[in-house]
């Protein structure tokens, strides 16, 4: 797999990419964001991963997310040092696939660019249904993958529409954390525990609505229905 690798350190990344290369994947390095998305030019869907480093020297890395992700849905890595939350959320708001909070183990990091690249090969799809699913006002139209609050449109990603569409199925049940990685991300590593808790939040203030999704202490989530 062809990896885009955004660094701006020198010895960083010729150490990062001597792993990743021992790893089977073939890791071109870009030392900037303009680097980065020029190396998305000629073909846009080139990379199986990319990732992406905050700290550039040119330009602010949420930026060069977003511009990424106009230009291809291939999967982005955040490396950041910000460890809170709304760092994390801005992140998934802009497209990111995941994030990485240095210092990290190259294990986690090899894990997580597998399991986003397992999520893209697989395809992403919400829990099949004939017809939209509607809870008051959050109309959730399943083959468009299109949500609404009071017929105001809301916009996504696709992890987290996902995360509603399972939830919203059955609401009032409790889906256990495990359940939810794995029907969602395809995956039983733990760590993407983290992962889901951003998602959650991430949702919760989209939707503005922050009772919606109910955290079962010690167990998972549930969607409690608003009143129509």
């Amino acid at each position: 797999m062809r990896l885009l690798l955004v660094e701006d350190d020198d010895h960083v990344a010729a150490a990062l990419s001597a792993v990743l290369s021992r790893h089977g994947f073939a890791v071109q390095h870009a030392r900037n964001g303009e680097e980065a998305l020029q190396a998305l030019v000629p073909e846009p869907d080139a990379f199986g991963v990319v990732l992406l480093d905050l700290g550039l020297p040119d330009q602010d890395g949420y930026e060069v997310c977003g511009k990424i992700r106009k230009r291809t849905a291939t999967p982005v890595i955040m490396v950041t040092a910000r460890a809170d939350v709304r760092s994390r959320i801005h992140g998934l708001n802009l497209g990111a696939d995941d994030y990485v909070v240095k210092p990290y183990d190259t294990g986690e990091l090899l894990a997580r660019i597998h399991a986003v690249s397992r999520r893209s090969a697989g395809g992403e799809s919400a829990p099949a249904a004939e017809n939209g699913l509607r809870l008051g006002g959050v109309h959730i139209e399943l083959p468009t993958r299109q949500v609404t609050v009071d017929g105001a449109a809301v916009q996504l990603t696709r992890k987290e529409f996902d995360l509603l569409a399972l939830l919203a199925q059955r609401p009032g049940v409790v889906f256990r954390r495990e359940q939810i990685i794995s029907e969602v991300w395809r995956t039983s590593w733990e760590g993407t525990g983290r992962t889901l808790e951003v998602h959650v939040a991430s949702l919760r203030s989209k939707l503005r609505m922050p009772a919606l999704i109910e955290t079962v202490r010690g167990v998972g989530y549930r969607l409690v229905a608003p009143a129509a």
